[in-house]
């Protein structure tokens, strides 16, 4: 993705600091992403969503609240105003033309978006992530500092090993503030998504949330992830599943079609410049992820590039199997394909062209079940090599690489 530092007034009239992650390609439609309560716009699970659903054409937004991250001193910031600022967020990116359909809200960022999403007219769904159902639950992180707050109108609270100054403003705010009306004045989408061990914001308040909300609703465990999401694999994982679960309600722009290109593009971006998780969206329409295993560098959160290639032939396979059998009416009722990859020095390969020194080497178990002739399975094993994948492996293909344009 393509990611713009940018700033927007907020709703006191400050600069708010945001970044505007943005499509390789065109972008199909928008999305704003709210922070948890002491977090900013650069905590790695909002850089992780934003680049998930760059990849599919969703340019989205994720900026630092009014007195939070580079927007101020903490001491500035309530409910309301989170509320008021995502607000701004929405109107800023309408006036760029991105109109906001997925708002996505972490922790006390996820009740401000139950809060603001009546109020945003092209919203069409909202995710939260380990979200209180009650504002005023955030209290209990403040410990015995509640009765300082009040008496002497501020006290400096340590979270997540930073001390932060909260007001008796904020305490007031948070305490005043409820869900409730929101919840049910919200008529889009929601998937609430939340970590049972959750030890700073409890199962029991998705659990709150979901039950107050009207249909259509979803909840998906996080299953181990803490509150942060502060592991790799928890942060990829809720982004796959808030990147698959928005496109059933989102109205995206169609995908270009490359008029040489019948069957669409692929495009391929890289998730981070640290490792080697790639971001593949297939036709603007299917997702998924190829890296390396631990052992070569990578995180193994996705199948590698020859896993993938390995993939394409077996799955060319069956169909091309199932396709003859429609055909030639032969009972088969199911067709499987296991491929594996390796490279053979040529000498120690039969079938391999002597002439290099070595050769790659994809090697095919079909299984095919049904009441079948001996004679219905070897017609069946000849015609998997004329898969049209098995032809270009086997074949001559040729690769046009250029430069797209700086």
């Amino acid at each position: 993705m393509r990611s713009e530092r940018v700033d927007f007034r907020g709703h006191a009239g400050d600069m708010l600091a945001a970044r505007l992650d943005l499509p390789a390609g065109p972008h199909r439609g928008a999305a704003l992403l709210a922070h948890c309560f002491t977090c900013s716009k650069d905590i790695a699970a909002a850089r992780r969503i934003s680049g998930r659903l760059a990849a599919l054409g969703i340019a989205i937004l994720r900026f630092d609240f009014t007195g939070l991250g580079h927007s101020g001193a903490i001491a500035n910031t309530t409910f309301s105003s989170n509320v008021a600022d995502l607000q701004e967020a929405a109107a800023y990116m309408q006036a760029r033309g991105l109109p906001v359909q997925l708002l996505i809200g972490h922790s006390l960022g996820g009740a401000a978006a139950i809060k603001v999403a009546p109020l945003i007219a092209s919203l069409r769904a909202v995710v939260t992530i380990g979200a209180p159902a009650d504002p005023a639950h955030v209290a209990h992180n403040f410990g015995g500092k509640l009765e300082e707050i009040r008496q002497k109108g501020s006290a400096m609270v340590d979270l997540a090993g930073r001390s932060f100054e909260i007001r008796k403003s904020f305490l007031d705010d948070i305490c005043e503030a409820s869900l409730d009306a929101a919840l049910a004045r919200l008529r889009v989408a929601l998937l609430v998504t939340h970590a049972p061990r959750d030890e700073v914001v409890g199962i029991d308040n998705a659990a709150r949330i979901f039950t107050a909300a009207k249909h259509p609703k979803s909840f998906i465990s996080l299953d181990s992830a803490d509150h942060l999401l502060s592991r790799e694999e928890d942060a990829e994982y809720a982004a796959e599943v808030i990147a698959s679960w928005s496109r059933r309600y989102l109205t995206l722009a169609p995908e270009p079609m490359q008029p040489d290109a019948p069957e669409g593009s692929v495009r391929v971006s890289e998730a981070e410049a640290s490792g080697f998780r790639q971001d593949i969206v297939v036709a603007g329409r299917h997702q998924m992820v190829a890296d390396e295993p631990v052992a070569m560098g990578g995180t193994d959160l996705g199948p590698s590039p020859y896993q993938l290639l390995a993939a394409g032939l077996g799955a060319c396979t069956t169909m091309t199997i199932r396709l003859y059998a429609r055909r030639k009416g032969i009972p088969l009722d199911h067709v499987s394909c296991e491929v594996s990859h390796d490279r053979f020095h040529t000498e120690d390969c039969e079938e391999c062209d002597k002439g290099q020194a070595m050769a790659d080497v994809f090697c095919r178990v079909i299984r095919l079940e049904g009441d079948l002739t001996a004679d219905q399975r070897d017609a069946m094993l000849a015609i998997a090599d004329k898969c049209p994948v098995h032809k270009t492996l086997h074949g001559r293909a040729v690769i046009r690489t250029e430069l797209a344009p700086a």
